[in-house]
């Protein structure tokens, strides 16, 4: 879905992916050139590729930067880099040796059961640096919480965010302090000051519509920080549904059995349930975990397969 509202300047095009794949943002400019912010989840990226060329018209994609290293941002690098040979791709720094020397583990993929094909970097999106994005400079913020090495980038003439997932309208990206340590919760309130201060009147989210109530988001954000420190156990229910749901997203359906098998090789599931869960075996937890799915409406149970709604 192409997007052009009518508060972003003409250089800007977004592509509302979802929620399996991230939103992309596609800048043109006559002297900074064609660039794309994020690129949305690997089973999406034939689509990626091909939304970036229409757009394009024919010009070549010239720039990719990622505001962070999750699958569903980061995904769709390999395929843009195989469609465009000559595009530089910047990161942020935190990861970028994990990167070069292509550490699925340490990039959080394997952790999370998510895939994530390998990609090259060719340079680092710095906190505190500026980065020319349609003939307009874009300042760099580091923006941890959601993940430790993500950044923002905002527009100070027309006060544009583009916020990842560090706000949405409605939310922020779920925080996994198993994986990224207990201050995560912390960062996440600081980032959120950050943006505050930051004050923009356009945000690009990561996932979900532009909007432009930025202070509204921001009173949304803080509640449910403010609840998920306050139940931590809330909060790891909450983040396993998030990650399972993710996963049934890019399968639409699985077999139980499956399932089981994937949340057994995925360090994360057992991490958070010796963390969180420890009264009951896996196996009931999954099931508890299926039954909070299906009660959501975010899936039905129809015999041996768990599928997508």
């Amino acid at each position: 879905m192409t997007q052009h509202p009518s508060a972003l300047p003409p250089e800007i095009t977004v592509f509302e992916r979802g929620w399996l794949s991230s939103n992309n943002i596609l800048f043109t400019g006559k002297d900074s050139g064609s660039a794309l912010v994020d690129t949305g989840y690997c089973t999406h990226s034939a689509q990626t590729v091909a939304l970036v060329r229409s757009a394009l018209q024919g010009a070549p994609l010239e720039r990719i930067l990622n505001t962070h290293l999750h699958s569903d941002h980061c995904g769709g690098n390999a395929a843009l880099q195989a469609a465009w040979p000559g595009v530089q791709t910047a990161i942020p720094p935190g990861q970028a040796a994990h990167v070069r020397d292509w550490d699925p583990y340490a990039l959080s993929y394997t952790p999370t059961g998510q895939e994530c094909p390998q990609f090259r970097c060719d340079a680092v999106l710095q906190p505190g640096s500026e980065v020319p994005l349609g003939d307009k400079p874009w300042q760099v913020h580091a923006a941890p919480g959601h993940d430790p090495h993500s950044i923002v980038l905002f527009e100070p003439q027309d006060r544009i965010l583009i916020s990842a997932d560090a706000l949405w309208e409605n939310g922020f990206g779920v925080v996994f302090p198993e994986l990224e340590g207990a201050q995560a919760f912390a960062e996440v309130s600081d980032t959120l000051d950050l943006i505050e201060k930051l004050a923009p009147r356009t945000v690009i989210p990561g996932h979900g519509p532009v909007f432009h109530d930025a202070p509204r988001a921001l009173g949304v954000a803080r509640k449910r920080l403010d609840g998920f420190v306050q139940q931590p156990l809330k909060h790891a229910l909450y983040a396993a549904k998030v990650l399972l749901k993710y996963k049934l997203l890019e399968w639409q359906e699985i077999s139980v059995t499956d399932l089981r098998a994937w949340t057994d090789a995925t360090p994360y599931f057992g991490a958070m349930h010796e963390r969180h869960f420890s009264d009951r075996s896996q196996s009931e937890w999954l099931e508890g975990l299926m039954n909070e799915l299906v009660r959501s409406g975010a899936a039905r149970r129809e015999g041996a397969l768990l599928v997508n709604l």
